[in-house]
């Protein structure tokens, strides 16, 4: 058998035991109702799509673009944080476009670490944060995060108990999965904590615009002396429903922004131009559509806690983020996540996200997606209360 010691590293992908389940179900013709992945439903705005079309006619758009994104492109993005954030960015040296978070993030921490460079990531969190470095060769210390947890306290004890000193620290906030929001203050304190250590910084800012209830999410960037210390990853994904058009883009440090040039213009020739001109609309557009695609998840986030808490499942409503963090009820806490979502795809013929998939502190709960609509939703709880 040939090795792959990059492989050999990564452990068993905890999701693919509960898809084979599902797959199963569907096989048999049951009408499995699935809020396991987030992967948005709805369509990407007529406007965005209407550029899109009419770029893709023009033949001279066709060609190879550019790894760092085109010029009009990243001025788009600068404008975007000034309006939104107040943030000055240099669109040639502080922003680079990149495909979708994951390629951008992958990419960024490969060229920045050492194989042995310690990154702290949150536990649980978003898989590709301590896989990022663990393909990269590094070594991953998790910092527990979630409900009942002193998330700074936490980082001063991995800081104490690791060594060699931490190179990198990976943070998202709203954050996925345990839907935890965060105001400016933190921000401040992961700044200065990063240069009392002399650490690096990346915030995922993915589900900035997915906020609820008068909730509204700081930038990383908007605290005092960010720049120094760390960059910002934003993706069209979720704001825009554009999550397989893979466009995001990365701002902050220049340095560190321009080591992620450095590296791509290795790897890549960009994002197909199409996309970007399309993605300069959606950014200088209206953002009416924004608005209405957080009042859709927010509306279905009200018809899944409502539902769940109905059914004896008391559940706390998450003011960010397109899911739901919802611990297993102590009847089944003896289950684990991964042998409870099995359970709701066979008897409730419900798809989940088991917590364990998103790092050992996360065994406790499971992730629900807002990714169907309220009827769906409602039969989903169906489900679940005749399991209850």
């Amino acid at each position: 058998m040939v090795e792959f010691a990059r492989l050999d590293r990564l452990p068993p992908y905890v999701f693919a035991q509960v898809t084979e389940i599902k797959m199963q179900a569907r096989r048999r013709g049951e009408d499995v109702i699935d809020l396991g992945m987030g992967n948005p439903d709805m369509g990407t705005p007529d406007h965005v799509v209407d550029k899109l079309v009419e770029a893709v006619r023009k033949s001279h758009n066709h060609r190879y673009s550019a790894s760092m994104g085109i010029t009009k492109l990243r001025h788009a993005i600068a404008a975007w944080y000034q309006r939104r954030y107040d943030v000055a960015i240099d669109p040639d040296r502080e922003a680079i476009v990149t495909i979708g978070v994951k390629e951008g993030m992958s990419h960024l921490v490969l060229v920045t670490i050492r194989p042995g460079d310690v990154v702290f990531t949150p536990t649980p969190t978003y898989p590709i944060h301590p896989y990022s470095a663990i393909i990269a060769g590094g070594d991953v210390r998790g910092v527990p995060v979630g409900p009942g947890q002193d998330f700074f306290e936490n980082l001063m004890n991995a800081v104490r108990q690791s060594w060699p000193r931490p190179k990198l620290l990976i943070i998202s906030y709203p954050h996925n999965p345990t839907t935890e929001v965060v105001d400016l203050d933190f921000f401040q304190r992961v700044v200065d904590f990063a240069k009392e250590h002399k650490i690096m910084v990346i915030h995922d800012f993915a589900y900035a615009d997915l906020v609820f209830d008068g909730y509204q999410a700081p930038s990383f960037l908007q605290a005092k002396g960010a720049k120094d210390v760390g960059v910002e990853f934003f993706s069209m994904s979720k704001s825009y429903n554009m999550a397989g058009w893979r466009v995001g883009f990365c701002v902050g440090n220049p340095e560190i922004i321009f080591a992620l040039r450095r590296i791509k213009s290795y790897l890549d020739y960009g994002i197909f131009q199409p996309i970007q001109i399309a993605a300069i609309i959606a950014l200088n557009g209206p953002q009416e559509c924004v608005g209405e695609i957080v009042d859709t998840y927010r509306s279905r986030r009200d018809t899944l806690i409502t539902g769940l808490n109905r059914a004896g499942w008391d559940v706390p409503s998450p003011k960010g983020t397109m899911f739901v963090w919802a611990k297993i009820p102590p009847k089944y806490s003896h289950m684990g996540s991964v042998e409870f979502s099995k359970f709701l795809i066979n008897e409730a013929q419900v798809a989940v996200s088991p917590g364990l998939g998103f790092g050992e502190y996360g065994d406790e709960y499971v992730r629900f997606a807002l990714i169907e609509n309220n009827m769906r939703i409602n039969q989903a709880i169906r489900g679940i209360r005749k399991v209850m």
